[in-house]
């Protein structure tokens, strides 16, 4: 007897998402970048120019990280793989999916949970605790930076997010503006049979096409009851 192949399911996060975790957004009107330049703390330029300063901003969004906890729409996500195969790409640096129970995860900016070496990008290791250092380096001898993606920097799992989103049966994107490139290319990768949800409160003033199946409300109250209907 032929098994049935699980449906495929790829939710694409933003920040939308971790902001209900209490972790603040970039760009809300209390984020992270008030009182920053974006260059000064999310570019190869400001790490030259003020490493300690770059490093002292990433270990306080660790410690928030590390804080946070997943809430209802992680939790929800969860559930959802006992009857589909879900993948989740993350625009989030935290680690609240992974924390929440899910497997398959493909970060695209980065983990603020791990470092990796300024020379050889591919040499990654986890930080123990919040906090990295001016003098912290890897086995080979260079300085640890953040294993964030910043800007002018390419994307290497875009074309890992690709691939995933084209195969995707349902396609559920959770607070995020879709502003933020490439990875809003990602809704328009889909195939012509594929199923989309918009969850965000703010997804009625997003151009979407009109077949999208909109949920203009916060993740925690919208993807339980998502998920709940995907289940039945």
């Amino acid at each position: 007897m032929r098994m049935m192949l699980k449906k495929k399911v790829v939710v694409l996060t933003g920040a939308g998402i971790s902001a209900e975790s209490g972790l603040q957004t970039f760009r809300g009107l209390d984020g992270l970048w008030e009182g920053y330049k974006v260059e000064d703390v999310a570019s190869p330029e400001g790490f030259r120019l003020d490493p300690q300063m770059v490093l002292e901003f990433y270990n306080q969004r660790r410690s928030a990280c590390i804080a946070a906890k997943p809430n209802e729409a992680h939790l929800a996500l969860v559930d959802l793989e006992s009857k589909y195969e879900v993948n989740i790409i993350t625009q989030n640096i935290d680690d609240l999916h992974e924390r929440a129970g899910s497997k398959r995860i493909l970060h695209l900016h980065g983990e603020i949970r791990k470092a990796r070496s300024t020379l050889y990008p591919e040499d990654v290791y986890p930080i123990d605790g919040c906090v990295l250092n001016i003098g912290d380096r890897c086995p080979r001898g260079t300085q640890l930076r953040p294993h964030v993606v910043w800007f002018g920097e390419p994307v290497p799992n875009m074309n890992k997010a690709y691939v995933l989103t084209q195969d995707a049966d349902i396609l559920i994107v959770i607070g995020t503006s879709l502003q933020v490139y490439p990875a809003a290319n990602l809704i328009h990768e889909i195939k012509s049979t594929c199923r989309t949800y918009v969850v965000d409160p703010s997804a009625d003033s997003l151009r979407l096409k009109e077949d999208v199946l909109i949920m203009a409300e916060k993740a925690t109250v919208a993807l339980p009851k998502l998920v709940k209907d995907l289940m039945n």
